[in-house]
């Protein structure tokens, strides 16, 4: 499993880019006697198949990463795996990768699976859920499934995730020759300014965050600025209280224009939908169960990102999101232990032998 790990990483694999992993795992899967699809959107789906009576879990990561700055080279030291170059190491989502490939390869080996296995293999995570959005889920029969996409501490349960929109303004306003004539002109970056000054950004309450992401404009230093385009988002673990704040926004920015004698465009997009899970979702309690056999007390968190769970949620398959153990996911220090990665396998390999459990009590339909 450490040299899946280190050979999936070394592929790069930016959103987008996704062709090479995924022809190294549909190689791989082949070489376990697993038949691979894959969908237009680069989605890989591979089966095993369940026992009798007994339920089917899907188990689910991500092909891609965000861009990288350098290559990957992987390198251990005491333990801690991380990439020797100041770039980010790809253990989001490669960690979860190998883990899943590593249940894989232990389920087929001793023939004996206690539930049936769809492994997921999506493409785009990292561009708002793109390849599980695209993936048409009627092909999957799982009772349930599992994504591994958190980079906290192992024993992490996510229950809730945030309703997430992105929000672009593109402001016009007049140029003009700013030390002769500014009074003949209309500043779009100044209407830009006016209407993030009247936004709340940053944390708004515990469950609602806003940003400003990105700003760019204008032509030189010496002309009133004609064009202005801003880049924003707000999330919120309610689902109301997300479209109230992007409402908040696209006002602040429509005043902002008006004030500034300037027109503003706005397009706003719903990029993935919240979710909260009671414990009592057989998927949480099946994960819970998996945490304990492995002797980890399991935690139950909120978060404020997302994932491909949001997406399955959604269409009304419970997924559930859970710590990988990685740190620092997207940063240049990014890293995971071997002992992750191994208590990891343990806890997938957990979660497929404690499904039967839930099946058995009847809870599967609750």
């Amino acid at each position: 499993m450490l040299a899946d790990f280190v050979r999936y990483c070394e592929i790069e694999s930016p959103s987008g880019q996704e062709r090479g992993i995924a022809d190294a795992l549909t190689e791989d899967l082949r070489g376990l006697g697993l038949e691979v699809e894959e969908d237009g959107a680069g989605n890989l789906l591979a089966r095993i198949a369940p026992p009798e009576g007994a339920p089917t879990v899907l188990l689910c990561a991500h092909m891609d990463t965000v861009p990288l700055d350098g290559p990957v080279e992987v390198v251990s030291e005491n333990g801690l795996l991380t990439n020797r170059h100041e770039a980010i190491l790809g253990a989001d989502n490669k960690a979860a990768i190998a883990t899943i490939m590593g249940a894989a390869r232990r389920i087929v080996r001793d023939g004996k699976a206690a539930a049936g296995v769809e492994i997921l293999f999506t493409t785009g995570e990292e561009q708002a859920l793109e390849g599980a959005k695209a993936f048409d889920r009627s092909r999957l029969s799982a009772d349930f499934g599992f994504v591994f996409d958190h980079a906290s501490s192992i024993g992490e349960i996510v229950l809730a995730s945030p309703t997430y929109y992105s929000l672009e303004a593109r402001f016009k306003g007049k140029a003009a020759h700013a030390g002769i004539r500014p009074e003949a002109g209309h500043n779009a970056i100044a209407a830009a300014a006016r209407a993030i000054a009247a936004m709340q950004i940053g944390r708004i309450d515990n469950e609602t965050t806003a940003n400003v992401g990105r700003i760019e404009g204008g032509t030189a230093a010496n002309v009133v600025a004609e064009r202005c385009f801003v880049e924003l988002e707000t999330r919120s673990l309610d689902d109301t209280r997300a479209g109230e704040v992007v409402s908040e926004m696209v006002d602040a920015l429509a005043g902002a224009a008006s004030d500034s004698e300037c027109d503003v465009e706005t397009a706003v997009e719903r990029l993935f939908q919240g979710y909260r899970l009671p414990r009592t979702t057989p998927a949480v309690e099946v994960a819970a169960a998996a945490l304990r056999e492995c002797d980890i007390e399991p935690v139950y968190i909120n978060t404020g990102g997302g994932s491909d769970a949001n997406v399955f949620i959604q269409g009304g398959l419970h997924v559930v999101n859970l710590a990988n153990g990685t740190e620092g996911n997207h940063q240049p220090d990014e890293s995971v232990t071997v002992d992750a990665l191994e208590t990891m396998l343990d806890v997938t390999l957990a979660l497929v032998s404690q499904a039967p459990r839930v099946a058995a009590q009847g809870r599967l339909d609750d």
